[in-house]
């Protein structure tokens, strides 16, 4: 474990905060590619999907903070509401705003297809779908970030 003290400035919580980020997003990445059968490299980056890669960092912060500096710190504290602010966001606006550009894509794919460039936002492009996540993206992103923190021992 002494390349985990040297990642990121010998910073344990830092370290298993975005060792767990990863993993959620290489997780993603490869989910994504069993059930579609093709390599989309923006979901290595990008938000929205299974599982939650905001919920895995969040909680292993928690987790880290809980083990390095104990539950009765302030820095838990922090950590834990932030976590459960981050989750809470991610299913709820979020997620309907994922639901809603669903929606307007369809509508403007109806609309005016001879001049649908001028109807689109960002030069053409259709809105971003994947932005939030369902409850069990949410719970799988916190279940491995958790895992991720136990599983990675305080230097």
């Amino acid at each position: 474990m002494q390349i985990l003290q040297k990642l990121f400035f010998g910073n344990y919580i830092l370290s298993v905060a975005l060792i767990s980020w990863l993993a959620a997003q290489v997780s993603k990445t490869a989910i994504n590619f069993f059930l579609s059968g093709k390599f989309d490299a923006e979901r290595l980056w990008g938000a929205g999907g299974m599982p939650s890669a905001h919920s895995a960092l969040v909680c292993s912060l928690f987790m880290a903070t809980a083990k390095l500096e104990g539950l009765n710190s302030p820095f838990f504290a922090f950590a834990f509401i932030l976590a459960a602010i981050v989750m809470y966001d991610a299913m709820g606006v979020r997620h309907e705003t994922g639901e809603q550009a669903k929606v307007l894509n369809r509508m403007m794919q109806g609309w005016l297809d001879d001049n649908i460039e001028n109807i689109l936002p960002q030069n053409g492009k259709m809105l971003k779908e994947k932005v939030g996540h369902t409850p069990f993206e949410v719970l799988s992103g916190a279940l491995l970030g958790i895992l991720i923190a136990v599983l990675i021992p305080v230097p």
